[in-house]
């Protein structure tokens, strides 16, 4: 038996376009909107802005293989609306095919440390999709610590500073310091950066939630761009806070592209104290695949969400810094790899998005990776990709454990424990760097 298959649909089509698509749609008309009306208000709740239409591509066995789905991503839609929920619930979107690696590992039988526990997603939230938009909504306990906000200069050349959330302990230099570096767009308050703030923090560490330039409504504090190449930033706070309070172990925490800045600056800094540990979620370590990843159908939202934010941005610093900045004559700006290509490359001293890609991927350095290093990849992350030899390069660093799951979406992790222990992502990475660093405190 099969099921019909249906994709997101390019927006950016003209109204006309789609609507002669959807007049053609007309007989199975009410079946879909029968069928797929959980489907289209859950899309419309985080996408309310955005035009979607459906589209028939054709179909797909219910037999599916093992492997998961490959791209482009399918909405699976029948008149078997319950059956197909059902089925469309276990199969993640938008996701590369398993290697013949990846999958072997994830079969065979491995005995996992005690501070790892095996994720199990939320019931109904298998999906990728669900997992990554879910996350952004999920009620969390209240933020109760009292952080201090300090600036740190990154550098010197042109007076950029980031603005940094600080909680420390009675007595710094006795503890742990836990450095959290955000993803693209997010800030120090993102509510998964305060949600393992707020867990490193009840460990006993001190913890520094990290603004990237312009981050967090800091667009004053720098002339320039922020971009996945400014792993110097991340070093510059550590060196900044342990010179004032003699910092002697400092881990690294990045989700998506934090991570690679994280994974990035331990490459080239190598055992240099007082670097001790990093952990990365779902870091963005090949840029060029994730780039061109959010620009499949599938994951379009996704990359229209982070255009939106970017280019508000950049007319903000060209009102900010109009001696530096030129908004008018940029012209339309339809993927990400085109803003990096057109604005990020022309001001932040690259050739092209491709240069830029290159230079700043963490890919090229992991193999300096020195110390004990947790990185955490959820294979059905809708939008992050891997290269095969980055993959390798990983497996062979002694030093780094690439822990993969079959679900968890993009930095989600969403996971079946009760209470706020849903937070997998966040309680494992603390559950690690305990583990590294002394019992129940990170003194």
């Amino acid at each position: 038996m099969e099921i019909r298959a249906y994709r997101l649909a390019d927006p950016i089509e003209s109204l006309v376009t789609t609507a002669k698509k959807w007049q053609a749609l007309r007989p199975a008309r009410h079946r879909l909107r029968d069928d797929s009306g959980n489907l289209l208000r859950f899309i419309s709740f985080e996408l309310a802005k955005t035009f979607v239409s459906l589209v028939p591509v054709g179909s797909i066995p219910l037999a599916t293989p093992k492997a998961t789905l490959s791209r482009p991503a399918f909405l699976q839609i029948s008149r078997h609306s319950r059956r197909v929920l059902r089925e469309w619930r276990r199969y993640p979107l938008s996701v590369i095919p398993e290697t013949q690696q990846e999958t072997a590992k994830r079969d065979a039988p491995a005995e996992r440390p005690p501070w790892l526990s095996e994720f199990v997603p939320r019931w109904g939230l298998a999906n990728a999709h669900l997992q990554t938009i879910v996350g952004n909504y999920l009620p969390r306990p209240p933020f109760l610590l009292a952080s201090q906000a300090e600036t740190v200069l990154v550098d010197p050349a042109d007076g950029s500073r980031v603005l940094c959330h600080c909680d420390w302990q009675r007595e710094p230099a006795a503890h742990l310091t836990v450095v959290l570096v955000h993803g693209l767009e997010g800030s120090s308050d993102s509510r998964y950066i305060r949600g393992i703030a707020a867990r490193a923090w009840a460990a006993g560490c001190n913890v520094v939630r990290m603004n990237m330039r312009n981050c967090g409504g800091t667009d004053h504090l720098s002339p320039t761009l922020y971009h996945s190449a400014l792993s110097g930033d991340v070093g510059a706070v550590v060196d900044c806070f342990t010179a004032r309070f003699g910092l002697t172990r400092v881990a690294l925490v990045g989700y998506s592209m934090g991570g690679n800045l994280v994974l990035k600056l331990a490459g080239e800094r190598g055992r240099r104290a007082p670097l001790c540990a990093v952990a990365a979620v779902c870091p963005a370590i090949d840029l060029a695949a994730g780039s061109d990843a959010l620009h499949e159908p599938a994951n379009r939202v996704y990359e229209w969400h982070f255009l939106r934010g970017l280019m508000r941005r950049f007319h903000r610093k060209a009102a900010l810094f109009p001696e530096i900045f030129e908004a008018n004559g940029v012209g339309p700006i339809r993927s990400l790899r085109e803003f990096d290509d057109r604005i990020v490359a022309r001001y932040c001293g690259f050739t092209g998005a491709d240069d830029y890609y290159y230079r700043a991927a963490a890919a090229r350095v992991v193999e300096g990776i020195a110390v004990p290093t947790l990185i955490l990849r959820a294979l059905d992350d809708p939008f992050i990709r891997m290269f095969p030899e980055t993959h390798a390069a990983l497996l062979r660093n002694p030093h780094v454990m690439l822990e993969e799951t079959r679900h968890g979406g993009h930095c989600a992790y969403l996971s079946a424990d009760a209470g706020n222990e849903i937070h997998w992502a966040e309680a494992t990475v603390v559950r690690y760097l305990m583990h590294l660093f002394g019992g129940e405190h990170g003194s």
